[in-house]
């Protein structure tokens, strides 16, 4: 039984909310320990669905081979949900970040690998986080460490766990399933 892109996409909304993404690192402790604040936890995490980057490459003189402005790029992150650390009172971004990959339904061991690794391609460069509109005004290049977390289902293949647990990457298997609340159209009364 494969995973169901409903349950993709439930688990998407839930981790893209500040809330929900807490409660993912509550299942992985070392994670849970990088928040900077555990008394306001919500003031000190920003959450980035899709997450989209700016990234900076130097350029190359074809006269002397020096080095130039760089130029940039804007690039898709290939995971699902970007969580970057900040300080609750100075409201800066900190050196921690999490990016989270869940399942997705038809995806194998190395779809779900890959998409790690090219992560790890992009943001090995200089690079800024497009930022949400209302935490657009926070510094937000770059990274001092970046952390995988994989988010399976119960259905997931035995052989990805298998491959992540092989590869040393972390990775949960939420105990629930939120609620997919189907929302009724209001009526229209005249």
């Amino acid at each position: 039984m494969s995973v169901k892109s409903s349950e993709y996409e439930t688990l998407l909304c839930e981790y893209s909310d500040r809330l929900g993404a807490i409660a993912l690192l509550k299942q992985h402790r070392p994670y849970l320990e990088m928040i900077p604040s555990l008394r306001r936890p919500e003031a000190s995490l920003i959450t980035i669905p899709l997450p989209v980057v700016k990234v900076r490459r130097p350029q190359l003189s074809n006269k002397q081979q020096l080095t130039v402005p760089s130029v940039q790029e804007t690039i898709h992150v290939p995971c699902d949900v970007a969580i970057v650390m900040c300080d609750p009172e100075w409201k800066i971004k900190l050196g921690s970040e999490i990016l989270v990959f869940i399942h997705r339904p038809h995806e194998d061991f190395s779809h779900l690998l890959n998409r790690w690794r090219n992560c790890q391609v992009y943001l090995s460069q200089d690079y800024e986080w497009l930022m949400p509109p209302h935490e657009d005004h926070m510094l937000s290049e770059g990274a001092d460490s970046i952390h995988p977390l994989f988010v399976l289902f119960e259905k997931t293949p035995h052989r990805i766990r298998k491959g992540l647990t092989g590869a040393f990457l972390p990775y949960i298997i939420p105990s629930f399933m939120p609620e997919d609340t189907q929302e009724t159209p209001e009526m229209i009364s005249d």
